[in-house]
């Protein structure tokens, strides 16, 4: 028996595959997609934990309260031992808000604000009065609590 050389091999080169294989990695990627379908409705993310507020040491001796009302009025009032509290001015809109603050604020730079607002307004007006008490160069703005 005489073998020829291309009758064994074929006279081929062989070539490398230089390709990666990918199975194991989707293997692994489709194991944590489970792990994750699984835990995702264990955690419940609509509880958000609130902090305690403690109450002020030395609340201020005089301040602007104003309240803010479900129907997008506010009344504002100077309360205080100089002469108790002065009767409250309603306010239709933010703006008059604004207003009635910068005159306040004109008669006594260093005065405290405290914000009293009714359960069932949106937060958003809350943030847009001490916001507007922030502009006008208000450094101690409070929210009053029960």
């Amino acid at each position: 028996m005489s073998f020829t050389s291309g009758s064994m091999r074929g006279g081929r080169n062989r070539k490398f595959k230089s390709e990666i294989n990918v199975v194991p990695y989707i293997d692994v990627m489709m194991v944590l997609l489970v792990i994750f379908m699984v835990t995702a409705p264990m955690v419940n993310p609509s509880e958000i934990e609130l902090p305690n507020a403690a109450k002020s040491t030395l609340p201020p001796t005089e301040y602007i309260r104003i309240d803010l009302k479900a129907d997008a009025s506010a009344t504002v009032s100077v309360q205080g031992k100089k002469g108790g509290a002065k009767p409250g001015e309603t306010v239709a809109t933010r703006g008059e808000l604004g207003k009635k603050l910068q005159t306040l604020v004109a008669d006594n730079p260093d005065i405290a604000v405290m914000i009293a607002a009714d359960k069932n307004i949106k937060y958003d007006e809350v943030i847009q009065a001490i916001s507007e008490a922030k502009k006008l160069g208000i450094s101690r703005v409070g929210l009053a609590t029960k």
